[in-house]
């Protein structure tokens, strides 16, 4: 399956009216048709209901632009997040059923808030687990605590929204890529994210080790594993083939190590990024309050991957690409900045090169952040295979969020 890249997104004159609610004559047609198109495609009401029907009625639909008594902005920006959180959730949870602890709790949770979920734990992948822990012995459990933290994070986010009588989000119309046929996955149950040709970013491993750079000032960085950066590499068994070579199947473990940290390190930013465009004092607290935890998430996984096993020139028997995991302690990288036990940002410049270097977060700077994360996640291939809607759907709410301004707008 080839990666698409996502389409423009253009409205037309034949997109549906907004409902009458809409002040029309204070709203750019535009914006006017851009949320009749959100409504559409995956914005709910304030009235649906989420999951175990937590949501309450709320005002009417697009009152205030769709944001209740919160301002334009402060709703976009939660709604990016929620989406956001559903697509993180959509692929922890597939990471859960094959490597995670297999206990009830996840998939109970997960069976109240996604329709048609099984409330079964699935048993998990034993080659796929037993090959996580070099990683570290307690994979199967941050994999799990990981998935029901994003769980818990895209129904809360939702349900505040239609507290205030703002749209919320719903995803599950595009729950239609297909899950791995390996030992462990619910087989049948359509995915929003592709987690088998993967093209993993990780420059993360060296933006959080430099002292002299950061990406805010248009820094760049070079990559800890180049070989995940050329082609497209599974992360998880597509089916129970893929566990019958050591190394291969390790391959893919480690794999699913580095994803882990790229996914979360990319949350560890956003959260930053909006909330400095953020109004209400309330919704502050929310974005920063979640976004702690993006954090916690990252610093977790930041510390695993330094574990995963060397391997060299090991070949998908499928795709035949090939993937190399180097000794990270040695050159081009090693020494002091970069052993692999460094797990905390380590200082660099921040704001003007002129102040002395500061441990932090990075990047955060705000122009373009969510549609910086959509374009991020997509040429990770998390979205192979989805339609063109799923995407303009995902524009539209990166567009709305990015608009949003601190003050109101």
């Amino acid at each position: 399956m080839s990666n698409e890249k996502s389409p423009s997104l253009v409205l037309t004159s034949e997109t549906s009216q907004p409902s009458g609610t809409d002040n029309v004559s204070a709203q750019p047609s535009g914006q006017i048709r851009r949320r009749s198109f959100l409504k559409g495609l995956g914005v709910a009401g304030a009235a649906a209901t989420v999951g175990t029907g937590i949501l309450t009625k709320g005002t009417p639909l697009f009152a205030e632009e769709g944001s209740g008594s919160l301002t334009k902005g402060d709703a976009a920006i939660l709604r990016f997040l929620a989406a956001a959180e559903i697509i993180e959730s959509d692929l922890w949870l597939q990471y859960q059923e094959l490597g995670g602890v297999q206990d009830n709790e996840v998939s109970t949770l997960a069976s109240k808030l996604i329709p048609g979920y099984p409330s079964q734990p699935t048993g998990g992948n034993p080659v796929y687990m037993q090959d996580l822990i070099p990683l570290d012995a307690d994979m199967s459990q941050y994999i799990h605590d990981n998935t029901e933290d994003e769980l818990s994070h895209e129904v809360f986010i939702n349900a505040y929204l239609a507290s205030k009588g703002a749209d919320t989000v719903n995803l599950d119309k595009f729950r239609t890529l297909p899950s791995s046929q390996a030992t462990g996955s619910n087989k049948s149950f359509g995915r929003l994210t592709n987690l088998t040709q993967l093209t993993v970013d990780t420059t993360w491993w060296t933006r959080y080790r430099s002292r002299a750079k950061n990406p805010d000032f248009g820094d760049t960085f070079a990559p800890a594993i180049p070989s995940l950066a050329v082609g497209q590499h599974t992360a998880i068994p597509r089916t129970d083939a893929d566990t019958t070579d050591v190394n291969f199947i390790q391959a893919v473990a480690n794999t699913a190590g580095f994803h882990f940290a790229f996914i979360e390190q990319g949350g560890t930013s956003l959260y930053p990024k909006l909330a400095q465009r953020v109004t209400s004092v309330e919704v502050l607290r929310i974005v920063l309050s979640i976004g702690g935890t993006e954090i916690c998430h990252f610093q977790t996984w930041h510390d695993k991957a330094g574990n995963a096993p060397q391997l060299t020139n090991v070949i998908d028997p499928v795709t035949g690409v090939s993937v190399t995991f180097p000794d990270l302690n040695s050159a081009p990288f090693g020494g002091e900045n970069f052993q692999t036990n460094l797990i905390m940002p380590e200082p660099t410049v921040f704001l003007s090169r002129q102040f002395p270097p500061v441990s932090i977060i990075r990047p955060t700077a705000t122009k373009g952040a969510a549609m910086g994360a959509v374009q991020a996640l997509t040429a990770d291939g998390l979205f192979i295979g989805q339609s063109a809607e799923f995407f303009q759907l995902l524009r539209d709410l990166a567009e709305d969020a990015d608009e949003a301004q601190h003050g109101g707008r």
